[in-house]
């Protein structure tokens, strides 16, 4: 089967993870950087070029689209959806979990449990919003953090008030969360691939940092979700509306809460942490999908 891995560089882990995956399971694997195609946009012939080349052979494509290029990524995603090509993560899916306003929303009415929130983007009303937080620490993040980048604790109301107002003033929209001081900084990242659970793994964060992202010195340790979070877990991606997800579950007094999810989780840190071949599962999942649709359109002729 030929499969692209929409990436913006064959050195990134998580390419390269998919990449021999495919390689190694008897495919035939591309990395396509999806800012440098092409669209071509006509009645009833969508097309993609790159790098001088028409893409008509591609059967499927694995995408790794990276926050800062949401918008053309999808654009990507789309037409090759046009094109009648199978896709891993869906055009609508990745925008609608990339919006973390719009995530909320779907995961709150869902029935979903996710940490009190409100998104800052007039000031008028903060101390009433702010009065509907605890008293105490409070997290704030910009709508387009990854990674932990652009998250904030601010330890009083009162300084979350400085650091919104200062953060508005320059344009920028923030979300504001409560702080789950029982989490104790762990949480649990789970990897969800075709609706199934297929690795998970409690990080920890380092001591004085309130982030467990692996990129900021967390450490990590593999577990086994217990039905109740594999439950939430399932529920969150298929809530998303995406095959292939990472979800966030950060322990509270009232349950586990989805923090995120994630529709282009890194693949290093779990992968090291589990010894699961997530981009081996991820795979096997787009070529199964593809077939059968493929074998339901030859039954239609």
């Amino acid at each position: 089967m030929k499969i692209a891995i929409l990436s913006r560089s064959k050195h990134l882990y998580s390419t390269h993870s998919l990449f021999r995956a495919g390689f190694r399971r008897g495919h035939q694997v591309e990395i396509i950087d999806h800012t440098r195609c092409n669209l071509v946009i006509e009645k009833g012939h969508p097309k993609i070029f790159f790098e001088g080349r028409e893409l008509s052979d591609i059967e499927a494509i694995i995408p790794r689209i990276g926050a800062s290029v949401t918008g053309y990524g999808a654009a990507v995603i789309e037409q090759f959806e046009l094109m009648g090509v199978f896709t891993s993560v869906r055009t609508r899916a990745l925008l609608q979990s990339r919006d973390k306003l719009k995530c909320l929303q779907k995961l709150s009415m869902a029935g979903i449990d996710i940490p009190k929130s409100f998104i800052v983007y007039q000031t008028g009303d903060l101390a009433e919003m702010l009065a509907m937080l605890p008293s105490g620490p409070v997290i704030i993040k910009l709508l387009e953090s990854t990674h932990g980048a652009g998250v904030i604790i601010a330890e009083s109301h009162q300084s979350a008030t400085s650091i919104i107002e200062a953060f508005t003033k320059t344009g920028k929209k923030v979300l504001v969360q409560e702080f789950i001081e029982e989490s104790g900084g762990a949480d649990i990242r789970a990897i969800v691939v075709g609706g199934q659970v297929v690795a998970a793994m409690r990080r920890q964060a380092a001591e004085g940092e309130f982030r467990s992202n692996l990129h900021r010195g967390a450490t990590s340790v593999a577990v086994q979700l217990t039905a109740e979070e594999e439950q939430i877990v399932k529920k969150a991606a298929r809530t998303m509306g995406l095959d292939v997800a990472g979800v966030d579950l950060l322990p509270s007094n009232r349950g586990y809460l989805v923090m995120e999810v994630n529709a282009s989780p890194g693949l290093e840190g779990i992968e090291n942490t589990t010894g699961i071949e997530v981009g081996v599962a991820i795979v096997d999942y787009v070529v199964k999908r593809t077939g059968k649709i493929a074998a339901f359109k030859s039954q239609k002729r």
